[in-house]
């Protein structure tokens, strides 16, 4: 391997490192916040680009039938534990049911229409971006509403069965979305950067900036807003989160939207460097998982500089030895799990 192959792989590592570190960081916080090992992550990330993807080809984007779906399942779910609660008595009525059509079916439908206004117009780069988080993004506080909120107290393995269980869905419902057919997205940097023997990619830059933008802008949002200092106390202790009036439910569904704009994120910026289909957010999810299990699953930090170490042993692993390069990969973690194995304190059962 002469210089410039190394300095090749090195680039497409920290692209593909900056991609799996923002995964990591959204495993993290939803781990944190929740205690769900959120599987589907990766379904964001692919749902992302192909919803891009069919506004680039001036498509109606299938998965605001999703959007919409989700909004009417998480309408009737509220509704019927009203119902049940006997809060919809007298002029409650109205009210109630004014207040979860405004929650879950206006915004919905209004992305519907809107996406069924723009299809077949030719959108600007900028309003494909806007559109497509527009679609996707309230996708994740509605999956936490319909699938997690009514487990918010169960066991962390029983929250691993339904993300594994809500993951198969997602990739059933891709593939009647999308097809089996892989899209790549029009870049947004097109320009080529001479460093010596080697060129960079804009779009590869892009991918890297923006990144870590995003990780130093959840800093500062954990550090200084009050949302999301709340998020931080939600992840450090649940019942004590309740006990000074934060709203676990809300903490949830927050940690959900943040989560899926991340992953819709992750799909938009890849999606023009390599071919996204429908299953394709699995690996990406996994790779992240990678990283965050480094970090325990609970240091923000140490999650995106594993997630990065992931992307280059797995740049260079394509080149010596490419078939192996997804085992080299995924056996990271068993190193790492010893170590925190051995380390860990192990609490009996009735402790």
């Amino acid at each position: 391997m002469d210089a410039g192959i190394f300095m090749i792989l090195m680039q497409d590592g920290l692209t593909s490192g900056a991609v799996y570190a923002l995964v990591a960081l959204s495993l993290v916080l939803i781990f944190s916040v929740t205690r769900v090992i959120f599987i589907p992550q990766g379904e964001f990330v692919a749902f992302g680009a192909l919803t891009l993807a069919a506004l680039q080809n001036k498509a109606f984007p299938a998965s605001a039938w999703l959007l919409l779906a989700a909004g009417v399942i998480a309408f009737a779910m509220d509704t019927w534990s009203l119902m049940r609660s006997g809060a919809w008595r007298g002029a409650d009525v109205g009210r109630n049911f004014g207040a979860l059509a405004l929650r879950y079916l206006v915004g919905p439908a209004a992305v519907f229409a809107l996406c069924r206004y723009t299809a077949g117009m030719e959108l600007s780069m900028l309003l494909q971006v806007g559109l497509t988080l527009l679609v996707v993004v309230p996708l994740g506080p509605l999956l936490y509403r319909i699938a997690y909120q009514p487990l918010a107290n169960a066991s962390v393995l029983v929250l691993l069965i339904v993300s594994m269980a809500v993951h198969q869905v997602l990739v059933g419902l891709g593939l009647l979305m999308f097809g089996v057919e892989g899209v790549r997205t029009t870049s947004f940097v097109d320009a080529q950067f001479a460093v010596g023997p080697m060129m960079i990619s804009g779009q590869s830059l892009m991918v890297v900036a923006v990144s870590l933008l995003l990780i130093a802008a959840l800093y500062l949002y954990f550090g200084h807003a009050l949302s999301g200092k709340a998020l931080r106390a939600t992840a450090v202790n649940r019942l004590g989160a309740r006990l000074v009036g934060i709203g676990t439910n809300q903490a949830g569904k927050l940690a959900f939207t943040l989560a899926a704009g991340i992953g819709t994120l992750c799909g938009i910026l890849i999606s023009p460097l390599t071919a996204i289909y429908y299953e394709s957010g699995f690996l990406i999810c996994l790779k992240g998982f990678v990283g965050a299990i480094v970090g325990g699953l609970a240091s923000y930090p140490l999650a995106a500089a594993g997630a990065a170490f992931v992307g280059l042993i797995e740049s260079y692993a394509s080149f010596w030895a490419s078939s192996f390069k997804e085992v080299i990969v995924f056996t990271l973690i068993i190193p790492v799990l010893l170590y925190r194995s051995i380390g860990a304190h192990h609490a009996s059962e009735e402790e």
